[in-house]
């Protein structure tokens, strides 16, 4: 029986036989070329179906195993990090480049954590949400790092999670500046990755209670 196969960026199917995968579109934001280039190594394929994913990727479904090797050569683009224990694929609304009911630049601000943190090892599977306003499109109340705009800045929020036993995350830092973000979020990063934990970041921190996590990661 077939499984997945992390090393190609592929997650068997249903049928465990055909696989997906995700390339990485970092906040979902691509151009018509890159749209037709994903359409056309799909159609070229095989592929059963192009499915927009909840984070902001486009997956192709129904490859086959032999296939795969050059579907990502033909594709060019590297793969989403959609599986493992690793920082996830951030997931980003427009922000004030797109959207008028934006307060904040997240789309700026999430890109730049996409690059610096994406595949990055975790202890467990982490995800990351960038809002520019309180209408949290990106869902951060839900992701183990979420970060909201708002008109004094931004509110960060640790320890959420959406799974089979969902966890609002904490509020852990308000009015910061992207810089301030910026610095919190790796202060986060380095201090989980480095933990000793095997556990999602918001049971880990329900484990050592949340001033104590505070103050460990200086915040």
């Amino acid at each position: 029986m077939k499984d997945n196969l992390p090393e190609k960026g592929a997650i068997v199917q249903r049928d465990r036989k055909t696989y997906a995968i995700a390339p990485h579109l970092p906040a979902g934001v691509v151009d018509p070329a890159t749209l037709r280039k994903i359409a056309d190594v799909a159609e070229k394929y095989g592929a059963t179906a192009l499915k927009m994913t909840s984070a902001q990727r486009i997956a192709i479904v129904g490859l086959k195993e032999e296939d795969l090797d050059n579907v990502w050569a033909d594709l060019g683009i590297k793969p989403g990090a959609a599986i493992g224990l690793c920082v996830r694929s951030v997931k980003i609304c427009p922000g004030t480049t797109f959207c008028k009911q934006a307060k904040q630049d997240s789309l700026g601000l999430g890109l730049k954590l996409d690059a610096k943190y994406h595949g990055m090892s975790m202890p467990s599977k982490l995800k990351i949400g960038v809002s520019g306003c309180p209408n949290s499109c990106a869902e951060p109340a839900i992701k183990d790092v979420g970060i909201m705009g708002t008109p004094k800045g931004y509110t960060l929020m640790v320890g959420g999670s959406a799974s089979a036993m969902p966890r609002l995350a904490d509020v852990v830092a308000k009015e910061l500046s992207e810089e301030e973000v910026i610095e919190a979020v790796d202060k986060i990063l380095n201090y989980y990755k480095n933990s000793g934990t095997k556990k999602r970041l918001g049971k880990y921190i329900e484990n050592i209670g949340l001033e104590n996590f505070k103050s460990q990661v200086g915040l």
